[in-house]
């Protein structure tokens, strides 16, 4: 199944509250006949935006190609979070690579946060980046290793913006009673993901990027100048950047057996008016600790945007059935409340839900899984290959040096493997375990 026409359609934006309140972009054209570039980049979401961009800043000349419009997939639909540091904590970090290492990951992790809030400022962008995220646990056992943690992170890596939360703290935030603790990050943040891809579509296009949209890639022929074909074109290269990351298909094997497309899913309420205050009572966003994260914000009309649930099928079932129920389990207080908008995107995770950097080829290059840390790691990650296009590859190879183990099974066994998983963890959510 193609997850790029499973749910979608050709060309257009889901139905979500981002794309009814999303800034103008007009349409980029298909590519059409023989075109020649340096690079050639697969993937208008952020890690080819990003890589287009910052590649043209050095001067070179780049085509970017999107199947269906700039920032259609994961980067459009996501939670909006800009968080701090990796995927994995720090603890994790030092025991896979080294204290060395695990701080020269932080300080990536510290910068791509630095480099969402440069771009917006600096291209003039059409979103606002609003500060705080609050972690809330389910148990006193998250509850202590969250403020243990933010100790760590103070002492051994100077990061001072976390706040520990009590229960009386995060009831206070929140507005529910169904965690017992938790904290908040002053230094993370979250947007509005949509009119961040499309502000870098923008800077794209004014630094000389040739953009092109439903082009879609079928396949990449390797050699000193590899050519990426559609079905109406084709674009010779010396570098080849591939950044579709759940929606890369069949198109690098070596890839798709480390980096598996999920879906995830979102609502949105009507706007809540004076009840908003008692949702949030500070405009951040919110991620807890189940397994099957539940994450949340309010938007800028003062909807919930609620983001959860489960779903182990590539189609996409009832979103606002499937979503509704646990933001109740949060919110029961907003049972009376109307959906006005529910959507689903195909993110990507890895084995171990750190990134998977990976030089496919001599002049190809990829970066994908984010396993939902994306907003922040997959706009470095432009910067990061373009490094590596202009030959100061230290930071790239840094992050493609980090053990990524295939899925068992490989592309093919992937998915069965997942779901059972999945469904072994979503239990334990349900058990509190």
């Amino acid at each position: 199944m193609n997850l790029l026409y499973a749910n979608d359609r050709p060309g257009e934006y889901p139905g979500s509250w981002y794309a009814e309140t999303a800034a103008e972009l007009a349409p980029f054209p298909a590519l059409a006949g023989e075109v020649r570039a340096d690079v050639c980049v697969v993937g208008g979401g952020y890690t080819g935006l990003s890589t287009a961009l910052h590649l043209a800043e050095r001067g070179y000349s780049v085509v970017l190609l999107e199947a269906h419009r700039m920032g259609f997939g994961a980067s459009g639909r996501n939670g909006g979070q800009v968080g701090s540091g990796q995927r994995l904590e720090q603890e994790e970090l030092e025991a896979m690579v080294g204290l060395g290492d695990a701080r020269k990951l932080w300080e990536l992790g510290e910068e791509a946060k630095a480099l969402v809030r440069g771009l917006i400022a600096r291209h003039d962008m059409p979103v606002t980046f609003q500060a705080g995220i609050a972690h809330a646990c389910r148990k006193v056992s998250e509850v202590a290793h969250s403020h243990a943690y933010a100790e760590k992170l103070a002492r051994d890596y100077g990061y001072d913006r976390i706040e520990p939360l009590d229960r009386d703290g995060i009831r206070r935030l929140i507005g529910s009673d169904a965690y017992v603790g938790g904290d908040i990050d002053r230094g993370a943040g979250h947007l509005h993901p949509l009119n961040f891809a499309i502000g870098l579509a923008r800077a794209c296009d004014a630094a000389g990027v040739r953009l092109h949209e439903q082009s879609l890639v079928t396949r990449i022929v390797h050699g000193a100048e590899p050519a990426v074909e559609t079905d109406r074109g084709r674009v010779r290269a010396r570098w080849v950047v591939l950044g579709a990351n759940g929606y890369l298909g069949g198109l690098e094997p070596s890839v798709a057996a480390r980096v598996m497309p999920i879906n995830n899913f979102i609502l949105a309420t009507e706007p809540l008016g004076a009840r908003a205050a008692d949702v949030l009572a500070e405009p951040v966003a919110v991620a807890d600790t189940r397994f099957v994260v539940n994450y949340w914000r309010l938007s800028e009309d003062g909807r919930l945007l609620f983001g959860g649930g489960e779903s182990y099928g590539y189609r996409f079932p009832d979103i606002a059935r499937t979503v509704r129920k646990p933001m109740l389990e949060v919110y029961p207080q907003l049972r009376d409340v109307a959906i006005t908008h529910a959507w689903g995107g195909t993110l990507a995770i890895t084995m171990n839900r750190m990134p998977c950097f990976a030089r496919v080829a001599p002049n190809v290059l990829s970066a994908s899984g984010y396993s939902g840390h994306g907003v922040a790691m997959a706009t470095l990650a432009g910067r990061l290959m373009a490094e590596a296009v202009a030959g100061q590859a230290e930071r790239f190879d840094l992050m493609a040096a980090l053990p990524q183990p295939r899925f068992p099974g490989g592309a093919a066994l992937r998915w069965p493997v997942l779901v059972l998983a999945m469904s072994w963890y979503a239990m334990r959510d349900r058990l509190g375990i």
